[in-house]
């Protein structure tokens, strides 16, 4: 995580949606998402549980964890899954 990419408060609001979606993954799916690291531009993230292996998780990544994210912070231009 790159020091000068946000703010505390922004980057603990990040973290905060993170393990909201990761709470939501767990209990209708099973799976989670856990917050790796942030540039500035790119969310890295970290799938498991359910998602490890399961032919959707980059549909989840892609489609809904990215998708939730840019709407509270537009200014990301994407979330990658890291292994």
């Amino acid at each position: 995580m790159s020091e000068n990419c946000c703010s505390y408060s922004e980057l603990e609001q990040l973290r905060g949606l993170i393990d909201q979606l990761s709470a939501y993954i767990n209990t209708y799916h099973g799976g989670e998402v856990e917050f790796v690291s942030f540039d500035g531009k790119v969310v890295k993230v970290r799938m498991g549980g359910a998602c490890i292996g399961c032919p959707h998780s980059l549909s989840t990544i892609k489609g809904w964890v990215e998708g939730t994210v840019r709407q509270f912070f537009p200014e990301i231009t994407g979330v990658e899954a890291v292994e």
